[in-house]
């Protein structure tokens, strides 16, 4: 069974015909004031995820707001991201994000700590080889912990944390 989510709440958006090359299935995306540095919602059909990338010289940041997905970085084991987990994917890292299998996915993403000479790099797709190897939706719809991977947080503990900084200025 297919976990849909609500559209209502974060638009699906229209179709990512852009950078449909870089995807296993279809993504589409709504701009949330991207225009002015605001977040763009992306949202993934069930088994659809990005290739590898890199972002060159800046800082991705997912929060997942809807469905349930994952995320990997090369070499390590694939974190599952559910509504509330916030990931910062520092510049120069190899890694890939999208939808469980048996799952709609949305997050939001931005980029922080932008150098001059940013970029993408888009790499090889992520294959159903690999991805038919990730667990099932048993494991992901489980009540795992979101916090313990290094870059993985709570979105609540991160708006403290965010919080706290300001506070200090």
């Amino acid at each position: 069974m297919t976990q849909e989510v609500d559209f209502n709440v974060w638009p699906k958006g229209e179709l990512n015909a852009a950078y449909a090359q870089y995807f296993i299935g279809n993504s589409y995306l709504a701009p949330l004031d991207a225009q002015n540095g605001g977040p763009m919602n992306v949202t993934f059909e069930p088994r659809c995820r990005n290739n590898w990338h890199i972002h060159h010289k800046s800082v991705q940041v997912l929060v997942c707001v809807a469905g349930r997905g994952w995320y990997q970085e090369w070499g390590k084991e694939p974190v599952v991201m559910r509504p509330g987990t916030v990931i910062a994917i520092p510049a120069e890292v190899k890694h890939w994000h999208g939808a469980a299998r048996d799952s709609w996915f949305q997050h939001l993403t931005y980029m922080t700590k932008v150098e001059e000479g940013a970029s993408n790099e888009w790499l090889e797709p992520v294959t159903d080889e690999v991805y038919d190897k990730l667990p099932g939706s048993a494991v992901i719809s489980s009540n795992l912990p979101l916090i313990g991977y290094p870059r993985t947080l709570n979105a609540l503990s991160c708006i403290r944390e965010v919080e706290a900084a300001n506070k200090k200025k």
